[in-house]
């Protein structure tokens, strides 16, 4: 990654989980609630410390090293509250690395029900279930701007944002936006039409990357809005939309624009951080409402104790296979907390090979094995595909640590194929041409192979 943005980027970070631990909704969500001044000092110290590790981290050669690094520190320590912490900085390394059963493990916001919640979809037969994508395409006809939220430590609330780039670009929707997109490399990421890590601090993991490829694949053109001071809370929030109101609209007043954010950024009412999000701050600069997908509360946990009671009760009723929403006949759409337009229901998680198979995002892509014969015994190693023609430094289609002593607690499944001594995992890739290669715990590379998927079927 480039060092000056990266460093900025997780100073930042730093502050905004700061910040957010003087709010007790969000430290109830993570752990048990917080009490007196010794306590947040506490977390404060974590904060520090796990900065500190991850900036070690990143001194180290690889991805690979960096992440084992990482991994050892969370292993090697007893204290709860550094944990607490520590385990969100540690699940970004494995989403980077494709450990996304991993990083739901480590860190996984607990979904409670609340007084301002909204009634059951289920309740009466105001509602009714569509699928998430004809939905959203619907709603979004008449509006200017569409925000979606996601999750930082789970990708799955990213792949129905992926999914939904195409039918918005057909409808007119002509600039992307994502959060920690770095402005310094916003001018070459067009002419690449790939992400590297010097393109923004999520893009580090390949489904981020992916939306951002497919973007400018599309013909989007791609904004970069995160706040460039060392703004925290409502400062930043307003930055942000300044950013964005200045940068998409300016020159192209007629722009449609479709927004990636994390959480509560995109939430139109309320209070957030001590002031105003940043969905809030733009529609008062702009004028525009913007339709806001709310996609991190209706999602499926690792304890079942954490999910939502009325996700249990939709996914246990209707058994979804593709993510939902609920649409009355009025054109109305069901959103568990009025700041938002809309809520998402993602399936339950299915492992395959200890992956996730909503990486399939809609059937866009499909799993690709992979033996292990690749690392040439040197376990663990880091197997990546790139689009064919794309250099060492694109940030690959996909990538999985593969690990030789079968199951590690937290960090996946390597299964055995019964005519391969090796162990086996799979990538999961859109049909096309690409190249895979190994990297050792050095960053050395071990061999590199073309690869053909889903060649009888069309190609992008």
């Amino acid at each position: 990654m480039n060092r000056s943005n990266i460093l900025a980027m997780r100073r930042h970070l730093a502050a905004v989980l700061v910040g957010a631990l003087a709010i007790p909704s969000f430290c109830q969500a993570i752990e048990p609630p917080a009490t007196g001044s010794a306590n947040v000092h506490q977390q404060k110290a974590a904060v520090a410390q796990s900065e500190q590790i991850m900036a070690k981290a990143q001194g180290r050669n690889g991805l690979l090293s960096q992440y084992l690094f990482m991994r050892d520190a969370y292993a090697n320590s007893t204290d709860v509250a550094f944990r607490l912490i520590f385990n969100q900085y540690l699940s970004w390394y494995q989403t980077w690395v494709g450990d996304y059963a991993g990083a739901r493990s480590s860190f996984s916001i607990t979904q409670h029900a609340a007084r301002d919640d909204a009634a059951s979809p289920l309740q009466g037969t105001q509602w009714h279930a569509q699928p998430a994508v004809e939905a959203i395409a619907m709603l979004a006809r008449d509006r200017k701007a569409v925000f979606f939220n996601e999750n930082h430590s789970n990708a799955l609330t990213r792949t129905l944002t992926v999914q939904m780039l195409a039918p918005l670009r057909e409808q007119g929707f002509d600039t992307f936006a994502a959060e920690t997109l770095y402005q310094s490399d916003m001018p070459a990421l067009a002419k690449r039409g790939y992400a590297i890590s010097a393109t923004g601090f999520y893009t580090e993991e390949p489904v981020y990357a992916d939306m951002v490829r497919e973007a400018l694949r599309l013909g989007y053109r791609v904004v970069a809005y995160e706040a460039l001071s060392n703004a925290i809370g409502d400062a930043r929030e307003a930055e942000q939309a300044r950013n964005l109101v200045r940068d998409v609209y300016a020159e192209h007043p007629q722009a449609r624009l479709v927004v990636n954010a994390g959480y509560a950024h995109i939430q139109e009412k309320g209070k957030y951080l001590g002031g105003a999000a940043m969905a809030q701050h733009f529609a008062r600069l702009s004028g525009f409402d913007p339709l806001t997908i709310e996609q991190t509360m209706m999602i499926p946990h690792e304890l079942p104790s954490s999910d939502h009671p009325w996700y249990s009760e939709v996914i246990g009723k209707l058994a979804p296979k593709q993510p939902i929403v609920f649409v009355n006949g009025k054109g109305e759409s069901w959103s568990l907390k009025d700041a938002y337009d809309l809520s998402v229901f993602f399936p339950m998680e299915v492992l395959q090979r200890g992956r996730p198979t909503w990486l399939a995002m809609g059937d866009l892509r499909m799993p690709f094995q992979v033996s292990g014969r690749i690392c040439d015994l040197d376990y663990p190693c880091l197997v990546e595909a790139r689009h064919a023609g794309d250099p060492d430094q694109a940030i690959p289609a996909d990538r999985y640590v593969i690990e030789f002593k079968g199951r590690i607690a937290g960090y996946g499944d390597i299964l055995r194929n019964s005519t391969d001594p090796y162990p086996i995992a799979e990538l999961w890739l859109r049909p096309g041409k690409y190249e895979i290669l190994a990297r050792d715990r050095s960053n050395v590379i071990h061999h590199r192979q073309s690869i053909v998927v889903g060649k009888n079927k069309p190609g992008p």
